[in-house]
């Protein structure tokens, strides 16, 4: 704990919120808000989601942004817009187009949320995204930041939008040290901001908080010579901005070993399996892999015991040809790659039952993988040169 927090209590409380209530009579709002504004107005980067304010664009662009980088996001915003480049489009979309667009963002959950309220705001709100609080969170996946996001930047309302940027640079600037990573943290910042934003544009507001945490006020040592609002950061002031915020709290991960095959038939097509509708990256289609319980028995092995009980047929493996991790927040995958063919057919009653397919390479591009699994189909290519 940094030495400035010993002996303060963090826990919240009437503490926290008299603390918060000085810093914010400390600020010259109406000075902060302009010199924020100005900054953004001037500076901002040149985003696609940001040609204009259709609450739809927003919405997808805010969605696609959750857990992922602004770079990465950039390609597939374009991808997706061009796909589906009215809500209608998006809401009338089949499920497999839709994997297919999200590829390689993961959180897959997130798209599914997005295309049930999307549908949801077709059929109730005849196609329009409601404007207001109470409405717009009933929406399924629209938590507090998303409501807020496109309540603000959309619709112009003085709405809070706190994530991980805004929490940072108000930490600095108001000296909050709450730890960011509980989540009752977050009803803090958005107090916060309910107090400092602009009126008159809060859209702007709430976006250069989001961007001066995204390129000037960054993790660990921020640009504070370059910071627009560097006068009113109490932080910076004190000399500790770099010790927030304060994120104690840290998931522990699992490890996942998994042997995996990629097997190829007498017609050069690939078997693929499409995973379950319930659970972590529900409806993707993936490789046959399987979840090592044991240390004993070799890999390949266990994987052709594994198959024949699945599938009731005998598969041989050869050599492995790529060893990969996989982080998720919770596990890691931990993967071994084999290339294989099946010593005899799957049943086709089999085949349907257990949601496998067999496809030719070009078919397969066709179909949405987890990120694991297509750097085992780019290495395998690489690998065998398409053999």
């Amino acid at each position: 704990m940094p030495n400035f927090l010993k002996g303060f209590n963090i826990c919240g409380g009437k503490k926290v919120n008299d603390k918060l209530e000085q810093s914010l009579l400390n600020i010259d709002k109406e000075s902060f808000q302009n010199d924020l504004i100005d900054w953004f107005e001037a500076e901002q980067r040149n985003l696609p989601w940001r040609e204009n304010k259709d609450p739809y664009r927003v919405w997808v662009s805010e969605i696609m942004l959750q857990q992922t980088r602004v770079d990465t996001v950039i390609p597939y915003f374009n991808r997706f817009i061009e796909w589906f480049p009215t809500l209608d489009d998006f809401a009338e979309a089949d499920e497999e187009k839709i994997l297919k667009a999200w590829e390689g963002l993961g959180y897959y959950s997130r798209v599914r949320n997005l295309h049930s309220a999307v549908k949801e705001v077709k059929e109730t709100y005849n196609s329009v995204v409601p404007d207001s609080p109470e409405e717009i969170s009933k929406l399924k996946g629209v938590g507090p930041y998303t409501a807020g996001a496109i309540l603000s930047i959309a619709y112009g309302k003085p709405e809070p939008a706190v994530d991980g940027n805004v929490m940072r640079v108000l930490s600095r600037i108001l000296v909050i040290d709450e730890d960011i990573a509980k989540p009752k943290t977050r009803k803090t910042f958005e107090k916060a901001v309910r107090a400092l934003i602009s009126h008159e544009n809060p859209s702007a507001f709430n976006q250069a908080l989001m961007e001066l945490g995204a390129l000037i006020c960054t993790p660990g040592k921020p640009a504070c010579l370059l910071c627009p609002v560097q006068k009113h950061c109490q932080a910076f002031a004190a000399g500790i901005q770099t010790e927030l915020p304060v994120k104690i709290q840290k998931k522990k991960t699992r490890d996942v070993p998994i042997v995996a095959a990629v097997l190829k038939n007498e017609r050069d097509e690939f078997l693929i399996h499409k995973r379950s509708s319930e659970g972590l990256l529900a409806n993707l289609w993936e490789f046959p892999n399987y979840e090592m319980h044991t240390s004993i028995q070799p890999k390949r092995a266990f994987f052709e015991a594994s198959f024949l009980e699945s599938y009731r047929t005998d598969v041989k493996l050869s050599d492995s040809f790529t060893m990969l991790d996989h982080v998720f927040s919770h596990l890691v995958w931990k993967i071994d790659a084999y290339r294989g063919s099946l010593l005899t057919d799957i049943e086709e009653s089999v085949m349907k039952e257990q949601n496998l397919k067999w496809v030719s390479k070009e078919e397969l591009e066709q179909y949405a993988f987890p990120v694991s699994h297509q750097k085992i189909w780019k290495s395998y290519q690489q690998t065998y040169v398409m053999d």
